[in-house]
């Protein structure tokens, strides 16, 4: 059966490259629509989806762009238009997979437009910057980052094999049928290795009695992962036992998911179980990336690219009441389960970072900021006990059938 491709690139300097793709796509079979994003230059073909309304759909007018001048006003005005014609598409069911073609500025407007579709669309990006950091451009979504390994400029017996192989990619893509099975509530878990065996033996329980659980590293990324999966309706209730990227983001370490982390769950109302899991700890690299003004703090050198900081009492009492807003805003049922023994496997009594100060500090912070409608439970347990696993486990599973 036929299937709607869309492709994504410049028709002024790529259109003899975006030709040759349609025309891999249409051998095949499948119905290729062509996504102009350009704000300059003539357009080598006329495009199914012209400029024009691209630049529309962004929020203004291609000949306003055009009179200004302003190619940083112009590619953020594409972007934000590229990414609403393919949800408006998406929503209309035209749109099965996306291909996209450029450098730095047409990967920034194609995999924007990639991201604004859900997880599960195939998305294929052939570009020169798939061979760095490519965080900006995936985020977290499933974006396929394809090297191009030599400029985008014009077809060569190497840019043809490329560029072929990418087609046939985002065909292979479409064309996959995956085998439905008997679904189960999906739910997300947030781990580190220093809560791993809470989240695993949680896992089990929960699994056990037919739910499907997704664990995501608490890394940033991973929680920003999660969090885009609640957003677009996969998961519908969260252990949120690791809650670690919040430190990082309050403090200054590397592992931060950003200020909307915590945030999701509470919007969709989905049932959410948080503890504050792995809140003793700031991550960073090696020890000799720590910046400077950190000197004096409590460290602990987890492995050579890993130095891990103990929070603070202050901070402590800054994360309570982070994680108490974020659950108050919850439009759904919401509760925090507290480890009065230790939030970590290395701030257990005995180990490096326990710090009964900073613990104390971050409970009552917590207790004190929590509305009535925050479900409030304390466990004189470590986090990592069996006896506080399944008592995550079950007060989600009560959530979620009510």
């Amino acid at each position: 059966m036929p299937k709607n491709i869309l492709i994504i690139g410049t028709l002024d300097t790529k259109g003899e490259e975006l030709g040759f793709i349609k025309g891999r796509i249409q051998q095949r079979g499948h119905r290729a629509v062509v996504m102009d994003v350009g704000a300059v230059g003539a357009p080598a073909f006329q495009a199914e989806i012209g400029r024009e309304e691209v630049a529309w759909a962004g929020g203004t007018s291609l000949s306003d762009l055009q009179a200004g001048g302003d190619r940083g006003r112009a590619m953020e005005t594409m972007t934000r238009g590229a990414a609403q014609v393919a949800q408006s598409l998406y929503a209309q069911g035209r749109v099965d997979g996306v291909i996209g073609l450029g450098g730095s500025a047409g990967a920034s407007v194609g995999t924007a437009a990639m991201r604004a579709l859900p997880t599960g669309v195939p998305k294929v990006m052939v570009t020169t910057m798939a061979s760095g950091d490519t965080r900006p451009y995936v985020g977290t979504k499933d974006v396929t980052m394809m090297y191009s390994a030599v400029d985008i400029a014009g077809l060569n017996r190497l840019s043809r094999r490329i560029l072929a192989n990418a087609a046939g990619a985002i065909c292979g893509m479409v064309e996959e049928v995956v085998e439905t099975v008997a679904e189960k509530p999906l739910l997300g878990a947030s781990m580190f290795g220093v809560t791993t065996p809470c989240v695993t033996a949680a896992r089990a329980a929960l699994e056990r009695n037919g739910y499907e659980v997704l664990v995501f590293h608490a890394t940033g990324s991973g929680g920003q992962a999660m969090e885009s999966l609640v957003e677009d309706g996969f998961i519908t209730g969260v252990l949120d036992l690791t809650t670690t990227e919040w430190a990082d983001e309050l403090v200054g370490g590397v592992l931060n998911a950003g200020p909307h982390r915590l945030e999701a769950a509470g919007k969709a109302g989905c049932p959410q179980l948080i503890a504050p899991g792995a809140l003793d700890m700031v991550n960073f690299g090696p020890e000799s990336t720590v910046p400077e003004r950190f000197k004096g703090r409590k460290f602990h050198v987890h492995n050579p690219t890993v130095t891990l900081m103990r929070t603070t009492v202050e901070e402590n009492r800054q994360l309570g009441r982070i994680i108490a807003e974020k659950a108050n805003a919850a439009k759904g049922p919401v509760a925090i389960l507290l480890p009065l023994r230790g939030v970590s496997a290395i701030d257990k009594e005995g180990q490096p970072f326990n710090d009964p100060a900073a613990d104390a500090a971050l409970f009552e912070a917590i207790r004190s900021t929590a509305v009535p409608q925050v479900r409030l439970i304390e466990l004189d347990a470590h986090i990592n006990d069996d006896v506080f696993a399944e008592t995550a486990a079950n007060i989600l599973m009560e959530m979620m059938k009510k």
